[in-house]
C-alpha cells in the first residue's frame, strides 16, 4: 500500500503556479494511443495498492498506479475477473491507465465496456482539489455520472487517484471453436448468433477463419458446442490473449492500424487490406496506409467511425487520431475541460488538439 496523494497534489499545484503542462503516465504501455503526449512527466506508478476488495460484493477499489496484472491475479484467486478483458500492451500496465484509455478486450460485446464497470473514482483536478464521484455499488451512481466520464478521457480531465470496479465470477466452463467462412458469411453468421440464446463471449474473424468462444454453465457450453459445430481450438487462452494484446499475426505488419467501429451487420467495406473482425462484426481492425479521408468517408457512409490506432506520424497527421466531433459536442468537451482543468494542465491535446 503506497498512498502518494499529497505528493501528487503538490506536483499539480506547482504546475498550476508555473503554468507547466503535465503528461500523466502510469506504466507507459499505452503512450502510443491518442495524440502524442506532451508536457512534464507526472508518473503515477508509485501511487499503488488495493484499497478495498469485497469478493462477495463483486467490487474492488485500487489506486491508479496498481499494476493491472497484480489486480487480475488477486481477483483470479477468488475465481473472479475484470469481465471487459482490458488489454495490457505491456507488463507495466496500470489500473489507472486501463480506465483512462477505456479500451476493452474480446469479451466486450457480451459483457460490456470498461465504462460499464467503473462504479466510482477519486480524482485530482487542475486546481489541486481531490474529488470523489460515484461509489462502490451501482445504486450510488446518481446524477451526472462523472466516473464514466473519466473513462476514456485519456487523463485530460484530471489525475485518477483511485478507481472502484465491478468484477464478475469466472465462467464455469469455456470452449473455443473455429469455422471456415468468408468475410461476408462470417458477418452474417455472427449476427445470427447474436439473436440466439447462445453463450457466446467472443468472436474473431481473420483470413477466412471465424473463431468463437463459448462461456457459461457447463451444460450450456456443451449444448452450444454441439449446435455450432466447427473444430476445437487448442490453447485457446493463448489465441484470445494474442487478439487482446495485438500479438496476433494481423497486427505484426508495418504501417497504420485503424480501429473501425461499425454496425454489426455492415457488409465488408470497399477498402484495401484484410481486416480482423471482433465483437460480432462491430469492431474491425484494418491495416490501411491510404488517405485517412478515404477510410473515414467509407466508414461514415456505413454509419460508423474510425480511429487511427497505431502507426503514421500522428504529429503530422492532418486528419487527426480520433473521429472529428460535431461543433456542439466539441463545445461541450471544452466546457468540461475548463470545469475540471481550467489551466489546461493535464495531457493537453492528447484527446483532441483543441483540448
Amino acid at each position: 500500500m503506497n498512498d502518494q496523494t499529497e505528493k501528487l497534489r503538490e506536483r499539480v499545484l506547482a504546475a498550476a503556479t508555473d503554468k507547466q503542462p503535465l503528461r500523466i503516465r502510469g506504466g507507459g504501455t499505452k503512450d502510443f494511443f491518442g495524440n502524442p503526449p506532451v508536457g512534464e512527466l507526472l508518473e503515477t506508478a508509485g501511487h499503488a495498492g488495493i484499497v478495498a476488495y469485497e469478493p462477495t460484493e463483486l467490487v474492488v477499489t485500487a489506486r491508479a498506479g496498481t499494476p493491472l496484472a497484480e489486480l487480475e491475479a488477486v481477483l483470479a484467486e477468488q475465481g473472479q475477473m475484470l469481465a471487459f478483458e482490458p488489454p495490457h500492451f505491456g507488463e507495466t500496465a496500470t489500473v489507472g491507465g486501463c480506465v483512462a484509455v477505456g479500451l476493452s478486450g474480446p469479451r466486450r460485446a457480451t459483457a460490456g465496456a470498461t465504462r460499464d464497470f467503473v462504479l466510482g473514482v477519486k480524482v485530482l483536478d487542475g486546481k489541486g482539489e481531490v474529488l470523489n464521484f460515484g461509489g462502490q455499488v451501482m445504486k450510488n451512481v446518481a446524477g451526472y455520472d462523472v466516473s464514466r466520464l473519466m473513462t476514456g478521457a485519456l487523463g485530460t480531465l484530471g489525475l485518477l487517484l483511485e478507481v472502484s470496479l465491478k468484477v464478475l465470477p469466472r465462467p464455469a466452463a469455456e470452449a473455443t471453436l473455429r469455422l471456415e467462412l468468408p468475410q461476408d458469411k462470417a458477418i452474417e453468421t455472427m449476427n445470427r448468433w447474436g439473436g440466439q440464446p447462445l453463450p457466446v463471449s467472443a468472436t474473431c474473424w481473420h483470413d477466412d477463419l471465424l473463431t468463437v468462444r463459448l462461456s457459461g454453465a457447463r451444460a450450456a457450453v456443451a449444448a452450444a458446442r454441439e449446435k455450432l459445430g466447427g473444430e476445437a481450438v487448442d490453447d485457446a487462452a493463448t489465441f484470445w490473449e494474442s487478439v487482446r494484446e495485438q500479438r496476433h499475426g494481423h497486427f505484426t505488419g508495418e504501417g497504420a492500424q485503424w480501429r473501425l467501429s461499425l454496425p454489426s451487420h455492415c457488409a465488408p467495406l470497399d477498402l484495401p487490406g484484410a481486416p480482423l473482425i471482433e465483437w460480432g462484426g462491430v469492431l474491425r481492425w484494418l491495416a490501411f496506409d491510404g488517405e485517412a479521408s478515404v477510410a473515414r468517408a467509407a466508414v461514415a457512409a456505413a454509419g460508423g467511425h474510425a480511429t487511427l490506432f497505431r502507426g503514421e506520424d500522428k504529429v503530422k497527421s492532418a486528419a487527426g487520431v480520433f473521429q472529428p466531433l460535431p461543433d456542439a459536442v466539441m463545445q461541450l468537451q471544452r466546457k468540461l475541460k475548463r470545469a475540471f482543468d481550467p489551466q489546461g494542465l493535464f495531457n493537453p491535446g492528447r484527446l483532441y488538439p483543441e483540448l
